[in-house]
């Protein structure tokens, strides 16, 4: 069932909390896996979704990952005490540029550490549009080590999204363990399945609810 790999999104500035809630229900009627929303939009999230099998995700660092690795902690344990099941951490792109591993190292194992106190599903946005080839091997090698439950590709603003070629290359080089979420510029059913295809374990999409109901529509087989 294609709703089991859905993230349904909603990351938009200006969304109300109507937007919220209506993601919120959407989502449940249609068993997605997750709803991902703004920090500050957690707390209604997770009154709406209480009691619901599906798991209430938010961002860390987001859009740009460059906060300090404190404050990159501090928000997320603060998410994890509102509610939060799963953590979108984008990480310091800057610092992966610069060739200052340890740092992204770091900042991952901070969150990591949360496990000790909070069970949750750590997830590394990479920004693959801001990537070459050759970083995106580094970092998901790093993001491997680090022990995340998932690379994830993007956060949606920057001058793409996922490719099905950030796939491959995360593929080749990850760990048997860490899972792939794809996102950025998923908004049809063809282009969903053919990352499942390619391998993802999450699909991330501010269309998902349609996206859903499209599969439903005709007739809910995951082949193309």
């Amino acid at each position: 069932m294609i709703a089991s790999y859905m993230d349904s999104t909603n990351l938009k500035p200006e969304a109300t909390s109507e937007d919220i809630v209506k993601l919120c229900d959407d989502a449940v009627r249609l068993k997605m896996a997750a709803v991902c929303v703004n920090p500050s939009r957690l707390e209604l999230a997770a009154a709406v979704l209480n009691h619901s099998q599906v798991n209430k995700c938010t961002v860390i660092g987001f859009p740009l990952g460059a906060e300090r690795t404190a404050v990159k902690y501090y928000n997320a344990r603060e998410s994890l005490l509102t509610g939060a099941d799963e953590l979108d951490m984008v990480i310091n792109v800057g610092a992966l540029k610069d060739g200052n591993y340890s740092l992204i190292e770091k900042e991952i194992e901070q969150l990591n550490q949360l496990k000790r106190d909070f069970r949750f599903i750590l997830k590394v946005i990479v920004e693959t549009a801001l990537l070459n080839e050759k970083e995106l091997e580094i970092i998901t090698k790093i993001i491997s080590d680090t022990g995340a439950d998932y690379i994830k590709t993007s956060t949606g603003f920057s001058s793409r999204g996922a490719s099905l070629k950030d796939i491959d290359i995360i593929n080749r080089y990850k760990s048997k363990d860490l899972k792939i979420k794809a996102s950025g510029g998923i908004r049809t059913l063809e282009a969903c399945l053919g990352f499942i295809e390619a391998g993802v374990n999450r699909v991330g999409s501010s269309n998902a609810g349609l996206i859903v109901e499209e599969y439903r529509n005709r007739g809910g087989l995951l082949g193309r």
